[in-house]
Protein backbone atom coordinates (compact mmCIF):
# COMPACT_ATOMS: atom_id res chain seq x y z
CA UNK A 1 0.00 0.00 0.00
CA UNK A 2 1.37 3.45 -1.23
CA UNK A 3 1.66 6.52 1.54
CA UNK A 4 -1.75 7.50 2.02
CA UNK A 5 -0.22 10.89 3.01
CA UNK A 6 0.90 11.53 -1.08
CA UNK A 7 -1.78 12.76 -3.56
CA UNK A 8 -4.49 12.06 -1.36
CA UNK A 9 -8.38 11.35 -2.13
CA UNK A 10 -9.64 14.02 0.15
CA UNK A 11 -8.06 16.26 2.87
CA UNK A 12 -5.90 15.01 6.31
CA UNK A 13 -6.43 16.06 8.96
CA UNK A 14 -3.12 17.39 10.79
CA UNK A 15 -2.89 18.67 14.58
CA UNK A 16 -0.65 21.35 15.73
CA UNK A 17 0.60 22.64 19.03
CA UNK A 18 1.45 26.01 19.64
CA UNK A 19 3.38 25.58 23.40
CA UNK A 20 3.79 29.12 24.98
CA UNK A 21 6.09 30.53 27.81
CA UNK A 22 6.02 34.08 28.44
CA UNK A 23 8.63 35.23 25.87
CA UNK A 24 8.72 32.54 23.64
CA UNK A 25 7.05 29.41 22.10
CA UNK A 26 8.25 25.91 21.56
CA UNK A 27 9.27 24.88 17.64
CA UNK A 28 10.90 21.37 16.06
CA UNK A 29 12.96 21.05 13.52
CA UNK A 30 11.09 18.24 11.06
CA UNK A 31 13.50 15.33 10.21
CA UNK A 32 10.72 13.99 7.53
CA UNK A 33 9.42 14.61 4.21
CA UNK A 34 7.24 16.68 3.47
CA UNK A 35 8.86 19.58 5.45
CA UNK A 36 12.38 17.94 6.27
CA UNK A 37 14.53 20.31 8.03
CA UNK A 38 11.84 23.13 8.46
CA UNK A 39 11.34 24.74 11.71
CA UNK A 40 7.12 24.26 12.68
CA UNK A 41 5.02 24.17 15.53
CA UNK A 42 4.69 20.47 16.77
CA UNK A 43 2.25 18.47 15.41
CA UNK A 44 1.57 15.58 13.20
CA UNK A 45 -1.64 13.46 11.85
CA UNK A 46 -4.48 12.42 13.54
CA UNK A 47 -5.00 8.74 13.89
CA UNK A 48 -8.79 7.05 13.52
CA UNK A 49 -10.23 6.61 16.48
CA UNK A 50 -8.33 9.58 18.03
CA UNK A 51 -10.06 12.98 19.20
CA UNK A 52 -8.13 16.06 18.08
CA UNK A 53 -7.02 16.46 22.02
CA UNK A 54 -5.89 12.99 22.12
CA UNK A 55 -4.02 13.41 19.20
CA UNK A 56 -2.17 16.63 19.78
CA UNK A 57 -0.98 15.07 23.34
CA UNK A 58 0.03 12.65 21.58
CA UNK A 59 1.81 14.34 19.00
CA UNK A 60 3.63 16.85 21.66
CA UNK A 61 4.78 13.69 23.68
CA UNK A 62 6.12 11.93 20.79
CA UNK A 63 8.15 14.88 19.20
CA UNK A 64 8.90 16.76 21.87
CA UNK A 65 8.44 14.44 25.25
CA UNK A 66 6.64 17.36 26.67
CA UNK A 67 2.81 17.24 28.55
CA UNK A 68 0.88 19.87 28.99
CA UNK A 69 -2.25 21.27 31.15
CA UNK A 70 -5.29 22.60 28.75
CA UNK A 71 -5.79 22.75 25.34
CA UNK A 72 -7.69 25.89 23.73
CA UNK A 73 -8.54 25.33 19.95
CA UNK A 74 -6.68 28.44 18.43
CA UNK A 75 -7.01 28.40 15.25
CA UNK A 76 -7.06 26.34 12.16
CA UNK A 77 -4.64 26.07 8.84
CA UNK A 78 -5.23 24.99 5.49
CA UNK A 79 -2.26 23.39 3.64
CA UNK A 80 -2.45 22.29 -0.32
CA UNK A 81 0.48 22.24 -2.13
CA UNK A 82 0.47 20.93 -5.54
CA UNK A 83 3.22 19.52 -8.00
CA UNK A 84 4.48 21.23 -11.24
CA UNK A 85 1.40 19.58 -12.90
CA UNK A 86 -1.38 21.15 -10.59
CA UNK A 87 -1.94 18.41 -8.87
CA UNK A 88 -2.48 18.16 -5.42
CA UNK A 89 0.29 16.11 -3.58
CA UNK A 90 -0.52 16.80 -0.01
CA UNK A 91 -3.35 18.44 1.84
CA UNK A 92 -3.85 18.65 5.11
CA UNK A 93 -6.56 21.13 7.05
CA UNK A 94 -4.50 21.52 10.14
CA UNK A 95 -6.07 22.17 13.80
CA UNK A 96 -3.53 24.21 16.15
CA UNK A 97 -4.74 23.64 19.80
CA UNK A 98 -2.82 26.04 22.27
CA UNK A 99 -0.95 25.23 25.24
CA UNK A 100 0.92 26.88 28.45
CA UNK A 101 4.29 25.42 29.06
CA UNK A 102 4.66 23.45 33.10
CA UNK A 103 8.11 23.41 33.22
CA UNK A 104 9.36 20.68 31.24
CA UNK A 105 12.36 20.29 29.44
CA UNK A 106 11.61 19.62 25.78
CA UNK A 107 13.49 17.35 23.61
CA UNK A 108 13.66 15.95 20.34
CA UNK A 109 11.53 12.69 19.36
CA UNK A 110 10.52 11.10 16.68
CA UNK A 111 10.54 12.63 13.72
CA UNK A 112 12.12 15.91 14.82
CA UNK A 113 15.65 16.34 15.05
CA UNK A 114 16.11 19.50 17.16
CA UNK A 115 13.54 21.90 19.32
CA UNK A 116 13.79 25.40 20.55
CA UNK A 117 12.28 28.32 22.75
CA UNK A 118 12.29 31.02 19.67
CA UNK A 119 11.18 34.76 21.22
CA UNK A 120 8.52 36.04 19.29
CA UNK A 121 10.77 38.28 17.77
CA UNK A 122 12.93 35.91 16.11
CA UNK A 123 10.98 33.90 13.55
CA UNK A 124 12.68 35.32 10.75
CA UNK A 125 15.97 33.40 11.75
CA UNK A 126 13.35 30.20 11.96
CA UNK A 127 12.14 30.92 8.15
CA UNK A 128 8.51 30.25 9.79
CA UNK A 129 5.77 30.16 7.62
CA UNK A 130 3.47 33.21 7.63
CA UNK A 131 0.43 30.93 8.83
CA UNK A 132 2.21 29.26 11.52
CA UNK A 133 3.11 32.81 12.68
CA UNK A 134 -0.25 33.47 12.24
CA UNK A 135 -1.45 30.78 14.54
CA UNK A 136 0.80 31.57 17.17
CA UNK A 137 -0.28 35.19 17.54
CA UNK A 138 -4.17 33.99 17.94
CA UNK A 139 -2.72 31.25 20.70
CA UNK A 140 -1.49 34.27 22.44
CA UNK A 141 -4.84 35.67 22.11
CA UNK A 142 -6.41 32.73 23.49
CA UNK A 143 -4.31 33.70 27.10
CA UNK A 144 -4.40 37.58 27.05
CA UNK A 145 -5.60 39.16 30.27
CA UNK A 146 -5.68 35.86 32.49
CA UNK A 147 -4.00 33.73 34.54
CA UNK A 148 -0.70 32.85 32.80
CA UNK A 149 -1.02 35.78 30.01
CA UNK A 150 1.34 35.81 27.23
CA UNK A 151 0.76 38.81 26.08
Amino acid sequence: MGDVRTYPDRPLVGIGVVVLRPEAVLLVRRGTPPALGAWSLPGGAQHLGETAEEAARRELREETGLIVGDLVLAGHVDSIHRDDDGRIRYHYTILDFAALWRGDAPRPGSDVTEVVWAGFEAFDRFALWAEARRIIAAARGCFAGGAGAMR
